[in-house]
């Protein structure tokens, strides 16, 4: 990259391990970076975003059954991914070798390793999605000679962030994870998009950075290696990120983010495929023959007043949607059945769903493959930031305010404040 800007020789590794705890229960059985947001994978919109701006090799720093297997089986090595998105010449996707690792610093230390890598990192954190102007951020690189360089955000609650304390020629001397408000050196959090120069390898394989991990039972970026990157004196910097930037971390930061999206705040994606008109952010998304006739049919219907939509609403394919449905600010995934009068608001619904009729759902996400059963005399609703995971059927009249289902229950009842797992 000494000739200038190449993206096609950065590499960009995402680690991707753990149980992502916060997002349960929705990551009971997926991988949170296959979580489905605006009806595709969350980590499908960050592949986006680099990939149109030119890269074209990644890693995926897999941990465990689960999240090589959602992977894997989707992307494999990138052909259908560079198809569905028109990017040409293609992307190449790795994975991580069969060796487990000890934290995301470490899995970039197995794959840098293993693949030889030799040219500039760009390490992602793979629940994350991001607008970065990737050839500003490798200048920025650059000019400062930095060995890591950290993308930093302003948040307004420091708390679950690492926060980075940055002096006026940007380099960081002190970096906290996670610490308590009273305590963090400043309101700037590690985004954690990390640049990162060929010589880290040598650093990974240094006596102390051994004796480190072998401590500590794992190498973590923001726990472990970059406290430690920064006590030994090296260059690391902070890039202010410009762009967009969602931790979706949480079911609350989930909703959020999708909102956001929905409403053109992500520079990377603000068209989904299937706009009704230039005037409003309603998207009814159809490719083949069949969806297509689906889609036509449901947007006759919002023209004519029987399908009611406010605000940014994204309907995906092969969806059916009967009279008096009512959907504001909510993502609707592809082949979901809504029954006549249902009421869904600021909400996501994902794939295969069915919603009976009469039902409501405000604030929550609903998971794959769930039936909520339903009637006008005997009503359904939920609300308040509840989470629905997977292939679970809620019964008629049900109540759920503030709550964690599990996946592959049958539920019936009221529940508040609960967490509702199988047995």
């Amino acid at each position: 990259m000494n000739d200038g800007y190449a993206p096609d020789k950065l590499r960009v590794i995402i680690p991707v391990g753990g149980r992502a705890k916060r997002l349960l229960p929705l990551t009971a059985e997926t991988s949170k970076a296959c979580i489905r947001i605006l009806n595709r994978p969350l980590i499908e919109i960050s592949l986006l975003c680099l990939a149109r701006q030119g890269i074209k090799n990644f890693i995926f720093g897999v941990k465990g059954y689960r999240n090589y297997r959602d992977l894997y089986d989707y992307f494999e090595s990138g052909y259908g991914f560079s198809a569905r998105y028109g990017i040409s010449p293609r992307v190449h996707i790795k994975y991580q070798p069969n060796i487990e690792d000890h934290g995301s610093a470490h899995s970039a230390s197995i794959n840098m390793e293993y693949y030889n890598v030799r040219d500039p990192v760009f390490a992602v954190q793979g629940d994350n999605i991001f607008d970065v102007n990737l050839k500003e951020l490798v200048e920025f690189h650059k000019e400062k000679e930095a060995v890591m360089t950290i993308a930093l955000r302003e948040v307004e609650n420091v708390e679950g962030y690492g926060i980075a304390d940055i002096n006026k020629n940007m380099r960081i001397s002190r970096f906290v994870e996670k610490p308590l408000p009273k305590e963090a050196p400043s309101n700037l959090a590690n985004t954690g998009l990390y640049m990162v120069s060929p010589e880290i390898r040598k650093i990974f394989k240094e006596k102390e950075t051994m004796q480190l991990m072998k401590e500590r039972h794992r190498l973590d970026f923001g726990f472990d290696f970059i406290p430690y990157l920064i006590k030994s004196g090296r260059s690391v910097y902070g890039y202010t990120l410009k762009g967009s930037w969602y931790d979706v971390g949480t079911a609350q930061r989930y909703l959020e983010a999708m909102q956001d999206m929905l409403n053109g705040r992500l520079a990377s994606l603000t068209d989904f495929g299937g706009k009704i008109n230039e005037k409003r952010k309603i998207w009814v998304q159809g490719e083949s023959k069949e969806s297509i006739k689906r889609r036509e049919r449901i947007v006759r219907k919002i023209k004519q007043g029987k399908i009611e939509v406010e605000g940014a609403v994204l309907i995906g394919r092969h969806c059916q949607i009967a009279d008096k449905v009512k959907i504001v600010n909510s993502c609707i995934d592809n082949y979901t059945k809504i029954g006549k009068g249902v009421k869904i608001m600021n909400s996501a619904i994902m794939d295969r769903a069915t919603i009976q009729e009469g039902a409501e759902i405000k604030e929550s996400i609903i998971g794959r493959h769930v039936t909520i059963l339903s009637s006008p005399k005997n009503p359904t609703k939920i609300g308040s930031v509840s989470v629905i995971a997977d292939n679970v059927t809620i019964t008629k009249g049900c109540k759920v305010t503030a709550t964690k289902i599990y996946p592959h229950q049958y539920v019936k009842g009221e529940f508040i404040n609960q967490t509702l797992m199988p047995g």
